[in-house]
Protein backbone atom coordinates (compact mmCIF):
# COMPACT_ATOMS: atom_id res chain seq x y z
CA UNK A 1 0.00 0.00 0.00
CA UNK A 2 1.55 3.24 -0.84
CA UNK A 3 2.54 5.51 1.80
CA UNK A 4 2.26 9.53 2.80
CA UNK A 5 4.85 11.67 3.81
CA UNK A 6 3.96 15.08 5.05
CA UNK A 7 6.76 17.37 5.40
CA UNK A 8 6.09 21.08 7.75
CA UNK A 9 8.69 23.33 8.23
CA UNK A 10 7.33 26.81 9.91
CA UNK A 11 8.61 29.26 12.13
CA UNK A 12 7.74 33.09 12.24
CA UNK A 13 8.89 35.82 9.98
CA UNK A 14 11.08 38.05 11.79
CA UNK A 15 12.76 38.76 15.23
CA UNK A 16 10.70 36.06 16.85
CA UNK A 17 12.10 33.29 14.49
CA UNK A 18 14.39 31.20 17.21
CA UNK A 19 14.83 28.22 14.12
CA UNK A 20 15.69 28.38 10.53
CA UNK A 21 12.58 25.29 10.09
CA UNK A 22 12.16 26.04 5.78
CA UNK A 23 16.20 25.48 5.23
CA UNK A 24 15.78 21.53 5.75
CA UNK A 25 13.48 21.02 3.52
CA UNK A 26 15.99 21.09 -0.25
CA UNK A 27 17.33 18.16 1.71
CA UNK A 28 14.52 16.26 2.34
CA UNK A 29 12.82 16.46 -0.59
CA UNK A 30 16.29 15.05 -2.42
CA UNK A 31 15.61 11.86 -0.64
CA UNK A 32 13.49 9.61 -2.47
CA UNK A 33 9.68 9.70 -1.43
CA UNK A 34 9.83 5.42 -1.08
CA UNK A 35 12.52 5.83 1.22
CA UNK A 36 11.00 8.90 3.13
CA UNK A 37 7.96 6.65 4.02
CA UNK A 38 9.34 3.33 4.25
CA UNK A 39 7.20 1.93 1.62
CA UNK A 40 7.40 0.57 -2.51
CA UNK A 41 5.58 4.12 -3.50
CA UNK A 42 4.60 7.25 -1.61
CA UNK A 43 2.76 10.59 -1.86
CA UNK A 44 4.52 13.69 -0.29
CA UNK A 45 3.47 16.85 0.43
CA UNK A 46 5.38 19.66 1.57
CA UNK A 47 4.56 22.81 3.32
CA UNK A 48 6.75 25.54 3.93
CA UNK A 49 6.33 28.20 6.27
CA UNK A 50 2.61 28.32 6.14
CA UNK A 51 0.33 31.19 6.84
CA UNK A 52 -2.79 29.80 8.32
CA UNK A 53 -3.76 27.52 10.91
CA UNK A 54 -6.44 26.05 8.89
CA UNK A 55 -4.52 25.45 5.62
CA UNK A 56 -2.05 22.96 8.03
CA UNK A 57 -4.93 21.00 9.52
CA UNK A 58 -6.39 20.65 6.29
CA UNK A 59 -3.32 19.04 4.56
CA UNK A 60 -2.90 16.78 8.37
CA UNK A 61 -6.60 15.71 8.03
CA UNK A 62 -6.10 14.87 4.48
CA UNK A 63 -2.73 12.82 5.19
CA UNK A 64 -4.21 11.41 8.34
CA UNK A 65 -6.55 9.57 6.33
CA UNK A 66 -4.66 8.30 3.72
CA UNK A 67 -5.07 4.21 4.37
CA UNK A 68 -1.29 3.46 4.06
CA UNK A 69 1.40 4.40 6.61
CA UNK A 70 2.38 8.05 7.62
CA UNK A 71 4.99 9.70 8.29
CA UNK A 72 5.00 12.96 9.20
CA UNK A 73 8.50 15.20 9.27
CA UNK A 74 7.78 18.46 11.53
CA UNK A 75 10.46 21.04 11.83
CA UNK A 76 10.01 24.58 13.68
CA UNK A 77 9.34 26.31 16.92
CA UNK A 78 6.91 25.61 20.45
CA UNK A 79 5.06 28.61 21.43
CA UNK A 80 2.56 28.96 24.62
CA UNK A 81 -0.67 30.28 24.59
CA UNK A 82 -0.46 32.10 27.76
CA UNK A 83 -4.32 32.27 28.47
CA UNK A 84 -4.68 28.51 28.33
CA UNK A 85 -1.10 27.11 28.66
CA UNK A 86 -1.06 24.95 25.35
CA UNK A 87 1.72 24.74 23.46
CA UNK A 88 1.83 25.51 19.83
CA UNK A 89 3.74 25.27 16.50
CA UNK A 90 4.27 28.80 15.19
CA UNK A 91 3.71 29.98 11.77
CA UNK A 92 4.94 32.76 9.73
CA UNK A 93 2.46 35.48 11.25
CA UNK A 94 3.04 34.08 14.66
CA UNK A 95 3.52 36.64 17.76
CA UNK A 96 4.13 36.24 20.94
CA UNK A 97 0.71 37.97 21.48
CA UNK A 98 -1.12 36.26 18.84
CA UNK A 99 -0.46 32.29 19.22
CA UNK A 100 -4.07 31.20 20.02
CA UNK A 101 -5.12 32.66 16.77
CA UNK A 102 -2.09 32.41 14.16
CA UNK A 103 -0.34 28.93 15.63
CA UNK A 104 -1.10 25.24 14.93
CA UNK A 105 -2.28 23.86 18.43
CA UNK A 106 0.18 20.95 19.08
CA UNK A 107 -3.42 19.26 20.55
CA UNK A 108 -4.97 19.26 17.04
CA UNK A 109 -1.85 16.51 16.20
CA UNK A 110 -3.36 14.18 18.46
CA UNK A 111 -6.92 14.98 17.35
CA UNK A 112 -6.57 14.13 13.75
CA UNK A 113 -4.18 10.81 14.30
CA UNK A 114 -5.71 9.20 17.23
CA UNK A 115 -8.12 7.10 14.70
CA UNK A 116 -5.23 5.63 12.74
CA UNK A 117 -3.97 2.26 13.91
CA UNK A 118 -1.28 1.23 15.81
CA UNK A 119 1.94 0.86 13.70
CA UNK A 120 0.68 3.39 10.77
CA UNK A 121 2.27 6.48 11.81
CA UNK A 122 5.46 7.85 12.75
CA UNK A 123 6.23 11.55 13.93
CA UNK A 124 10.21 12.85 13.18
CA UNK A 125 10.26 16.16 15.17
CA UNK A 126 12.98 19.05 14.88
CA UNK A 127 11.64 21.68 17.51
CA UNK A 128 12.41 24.66 19.24
CA UNK A 129 10.73 25.92 22.17
CA UNK A 130 10.22 29.50 23.39
CA UNK A 131 10.88 30.26 27.31
CA UNK A 132 7.45 30.03 28.23
CA UNK A 133 6.68 26.23 26.20
CA UNK A 134 10.21 24.75 27.83
CA UNK A 135 8.98 25.30 31.45
CA UNK A 136 5.84 24.05 30.68
CA UNK A 137 7.79 20.62 28.63
CA UNK A 138 9.67 20.15 32.26
CA UNK A 139 6.40 18.54 33.81
CA UNK A 140 4.22 17.84 30.64
CA UNK A 141 5.40 16.24 27.26
CA UNK A 142 3.96 16.75 24.07
CA UNK A 143 0.90 14.22 23.95
CA UNK A 144 1.05 12.80 20.18
CA UNK A 145 -1.35 10.30 20.77
CA UNK A 146 -1.90 6.59 21.87
CA UNK A 147 -0.62 5.02 18.12
CA UNK A 148 1.78 7.12 16.94
CA UNK A 149 5.67 6.46 17.32
CA UNK A 150 7.26 9.68 17.84
CA UNK A 151 11.37 10.37 17.35
CA UNK A 152 13.20 13.59 17.15
CA UNK A 153 14.64 16.73 19.67
CA UNK A 154 13.30 19.60 21.22
CA UNK A 155 15.67 22.34 21.85
CA UNK A 156 15.42 24.93 24.76
CA UNK A 157 14.92 28.36 24.20
CA UNK A 158 18.83 30.00 23.13
CA UNK A 159 20.44 31.85 25.94
CA UNK A 160 20.65 35.52 24.09
CA UNK A 161 19.21 36.23 20.99
CA UNK A 162 20.87 35.77 17.47
CA UNK A 163 20.79 34.10 14.16
CA UNK A 164 18.29 31.04 14.01
CA UNK A 165 19.08 28.17 14.82
CA UNK A 166 19.55 25.44 12.17
CA UNK A 167 17.80 22.33 12.41
CA UNK A 168 20.28 20.10 12.60
CA UNK A 169 18.68 16.97 13.28
CA UNK A 170 16.03 17.08 10.70
CA UNK A 171 19.03 17.48 8.41
CA UNK A 172 21.10 14.44 9.76
CA UNK A 173 18.20 12.46 8.96
CA UNK A 174 17.51 13.96 5.74
CA UNK A 175 21.42 13.09 4.97
CA UNK A 176 21.22 9.29 6.25
CA UNK A 177 18.27 8.56 3.77
CA UNK A 178 19.87 10.38 0.61
CA UNK A 179 21.90 6.87 0.96
CA UNK A 180 18.71 5.20 -0.15
CA UNK A 181 18.56 3.27 2.79
CA UNK A 182 15.99 3.49 5.38
CA UNK A 183 17.21 1.80 9.12
CA UNK A 184 15.00 0.53 11.42
CA UNK A 185 13.04 3.78 13.33
CA UNK A 186 14.99 3.73 16.29
CA UNK A 187 18.62 3.01 14.73
CA UNK A 188 17.58 5.99 12.33
CA UNK A 189 16.75 8.47 15.15
CA UNK A 190 20.37 7.49 17.20
CA UNK A 191 22.23 7.91 13.60
CA UNK A 192 20.42 11.18 13.22
CA UNK A 193 21.49 12.36 17.18
CA UNK A 194 24.94 11.53 17.13
CA UNK A 195 24.93 13.89 13.89
CA UNK A 196 22.75 16.97 15.40
CA UNK A 197 25.06 19.37 16.98
CA UNK A 198 24.90 20.71 20.64
CA UNK A 199 22.20 18.07 21.90
CA UNK A 200 22.99 18.38 25.56
CA UNK A 201 19.69 19.51 27.40
CA UNK A 202 17.57 18.77 25.06
CA UNK A 203 14.72 17.01 25.25
CA UNK A 204 15.10 13.55 23.56
CA UNK A 205 12.22 12.05 21.66
CA UNK A 206 12.22 8.34 21.05
CA UNK A 207 8.66 6.87 21.93
CA UNK A 208 6.76 3.46 19.61
CA UNK A 209 3.80 3.09 20.41
CA UNK A 210 3.12 -0.02 22.67
CA UNK A 211 2.15 -2.80 21.14
CA UNK A 212 -1.77 -3.62 21.91
CA UNK A 213 -2.98 -6.99 19.71
CA UNK A 214 -6.23 -6.54 20.95
CA UNK A 215 -6.38 -3.00 20.42
CA UNK A 216 -10.16 -2.46 19.37
CA UNK A 217 -9.62 0.56 17.29
CA UNK A 218 -7.46 -1.72 15.13
CA UNK A 219 -10.44 -3.55 14.02
CA UNK A 220 -12.60 -0.47 13.52
CA UNK A 221 -9.72 0.72 11.52
CA UNK A 222 -9.57 -2.67 9.22
CA UNK A 223 -13.29 -2.43 8.99
CA UNK A 224 -13.57 0.83 7.72
CA UNK A 225 -10.60 0.14 4.94
CA UNK A 226 -12.63 -2.89 3.63
CA UNK A 227 -15.57 -0.27 3.22
CA UNK A 228 -17.67 -2.17 6.09
CA UNK A 229 -18.68 1.23 7.86
CA UNK A 230 -21.88 -0.36 9.44
CA UNK A 231 -19.67 -3.21 10.88
CA UNK A 232 -16.89 -0.45 12.30
CA UNK A 233 -20.01 1.35 13.59
CA UNK A 234 -21.64 -1.47 15.40
CA UNK A 235 -17.92 -2.38 16.67
CA UNK A 236 -17.50 1.14 18.19
CA UNK A 237 -21.21 1.33 19.93
CA UNK A 238 -20.44 -2.01 21.84
CA UNK A 239 -17.81 0.08 23.39
CA UNK A 240 -19.35 2.94 23.77
CA UNK A 241 -22.09 1.28 25.34
CA UNK A 242 -19.68 -0.82 27.57
CA UNK A 243 -18.06 2.58 28.35
CA UNK A 244 -21.50 4.74 29.42
CA UNK A 245 -22.17 1.66 31.83
CA UNK A 246 -18.72 1.41 33.66
CA UNK A 247 -18.17 4.61 33.68
CA UNK A 248 -21.45 7.41 33.16
CA UNK A 249 -22.46 9.15 29.59
CA UNK A 250 -20.28 11.90 30.56
CA UNK A 251 -17.10 10.12 30.80
CA UNK A 252 -14.23 10.71 28.76
CA UNK A 253 -14.27 7.00 28.11
CA UNK A 254 -17.61 6.92 26.81
CA UNK A 255 -17.07 10.41 24.94
CA UNK A 256 -13.80 9.17 22.88
CA UNK A 257 -16.47 6.33 21.80
CA UNK A 258 -18.98 8.83 20.90
CA UNK A 259 -16.23 11.06 18.60
CA UNK A 260 -15.12 7.63 17.43
CA UNK A 261 -18.68 7.10 16.22
CA UNK A 262 -18.71 10.83 14.32
CA UNK A 263 -15.84 9.90 13.02
CA UNK A 264 -16.95 6.85 11.61
CA UNK A 265 -20.18 8.27 10.34
CA UNK A 266 -17.77 10.67 8.14
CA UNK A 267 -15.87 8.32 6.67
CA UNK A 268 -19.15 6.30 5.37
CA UNK A 269 -19.96 9.75 3.85
CA UNK A 270 -22.87 10.38 6.40
CA UNK A 271 -22.16 13.95 7.03
CA UNK A 272 -25.57 14.88 8.48
CA UNK A 273 -24.93 11.40 11.45
CA UNK A 274 -21.88 13.25 11.99
CA UNK A 275 -22.70 16.75 12.58
CA UNK A 276 -25.23 15.31 15.20
CA UNK A 277 -23.13 13.46 16.97
CA UNK A 278 -20.60 16.45 17.57
CA UNK A 279 -23.30 19.00 18.37
CA UNK A 280 -24.11 16.04 20.94
CA UNK A 281 -20.42 16.03 21.77
CA UNK A 282 -20.10 19.14 22.30
CA UNK A 283 -23.55 19.69 24.38
CA UNK A 284 -22.48 17.11 26.64
CA UNK A 285 -18.47 18.57 27.50
CA UNK A 286 -20.28 22.13 28.26
CA UNK A 287 -22.77 19.91 30.36
CA UNK A 288 -20.32 18.63 33.00
CA UNK A 289 -18.78 21.92 33.24
CA UNK A 290 -16.00 22.17 30.42
CA UNK A 291 -15.31 25.84 29.53
CA UNK A 292 -15.97 26.70 25.70
CA UNK A 293 -12.51 27.87 25.42
CA UNK A 294 -11.33 23.99 25.99
CA UNK A 295 -9.54 22.29 23.83
CA UNK A 296 -12.20 19.00 23.47
CA UNK A 297 -15.28 21.54 23.20
CA UNK A 298 -13.69 23.50 20.37
CA UNK A 299 -12.83 20.53 18.31
CA UNK A 300 -16.24 19.36 19.06
CA UNK A 301 -18.09 22.47 17.23
CA UNK A 302 -15.20 23.05 14.61
CA UNK A 303 -15.79 19.29 13.28
CA UNK A 304 -19.65 19.74 13.32
CA UNK A 305 -19.18 22.33 11.81
CA UNK A 306 -17.10 21.23 9.16
CA UNK A 307 -19.57 18.48 8.91
CA UNK A 308 -22.28 20.42 8.32
CA UNK A 309 -20.76 22.50 5.51
CA UNK A 310 -21.02 18.87 3.97
CA UNK A 311 -24.77 18.58 4.36
CA UNK A 312 -26.93 18.90 1.29
CA UNK A 313 -29.95 18.22 2.27
CA UNK A 314 -32.09 21.58 2.84
CA UNK A 315 -33.92 20.18 5.44
CA UNK A 316 -31.17 18.29 7.35
CA UNK A 317 -28.94 21.53 6.59
CA UNK A 318 -31.51 23.74 8.24
CA UNK A 319 -32.59 21.65 11.52
CA UNK A 320 -28.71 21.30 11.83
CA UNK A 321 -27.99 24.50 10.89
CA UNK A 322 -30.47 25.93 13.80
CA UNK A 323 -28.46 24.30 16.84
CA UNK A 324 -25.26 24.73 15.31
CA UNK A 325 -25.27 28.65 15.64
CA UNK A 326 -26.57 28.21 19.34
CA UNK A 327 -23.50 26.33 20.04
CA UNK A 328 -20.97 28.65 17.64
CA UNK A 329 -22.31 31.27 19.88
CA UNK A 330 -21.20 29.72 23.09
CA UNK A 331 -18.09 28.27 21.14
CA UNK A 332 -16.56 31.07 18.75
CA UNK A 333 -13.61 28.83 18.32
CA UNK A 334 -10.24 29.90 16.40
CA UNK A 335 -11.55 31.14 12.94
CA UNK A 336 -12.38 34.25 12.84
CA UNK A 337 -16.27 34.65 11.48
CA UNK A 338 -17.47 31.02 12.02
CA UNK A 339 -20.58 32.09 13.50
CA UNK A 340 -21.42 34.27 10.09
CA UNK A 341 -21.00 31.57 8.20
CA UNK A 342 -23.35 29.74 10.33
CA UNK A 343 -25.76 32.52 9.90
CA UNK A 344 -25.12 33.24 6.60
CA UNK A 345 -26.16 29.65 4.88
CA UNK A 346 -28.93 29.51 7.81
CA UNK A 347 -30.73 32.27 5.95
CA UNK A 348 -30.22 31.14 3.33
CA UNK A 349 -31.78 28.09 4.21
CA UNK A 350 -34.63 29.61 5.56
CA UNK A 351 -35.27 31.53 2.22
CA UNK A 352 -35.77 28.77 0.16
CA UNK A 353 -39.07 26.01 0.62
CA UNK A 354 -37.49 22.55 1.78
CA UNK A 355 -39.67 19.29 0.55
CA UNK A 356 -36.96 17.30 1.64
CA UNK A 357 -37.12 15.47 5.39
CA UNK A 358 -34.96 14.53 7.83
CA UNK A 359 -35.66 11.50 8.58
CA UNK A 360 -33.28 8.72 8.22
CA UNK A 361 -30.58 11.28 8.83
Amino acid sequence: MPGTVLMLAAAPVGRGRLVDAAAVLPVLAAVDPAVLAGTATANVVELADPVEPQAVLTRLRAASAAPGPLTVYVTGQLQLDRRQRLPHLALARTTPATVRYTAFPWHWFREELRLRAPGTTTLFLDLHADADTWELLRTTPLDTGRTTAVYGRIAPPPGRRGTPAAPTYMKALATILRSGHRPPLGQLHELALTRTEETAGHLVLAAAPPSTPNDPHAAITDAVRAGRHSHADALAAQWEQAAVRDHGPGSEEALHWAEVRADLAMFAGDPARSCRTWLAIAAARLAAGQPADAPAVEAAVDRAHHQWSEVTAPAAALELGTALVGLRAQVPGRRAGALEHVRRRLRRLEAQPTRSTVSGV
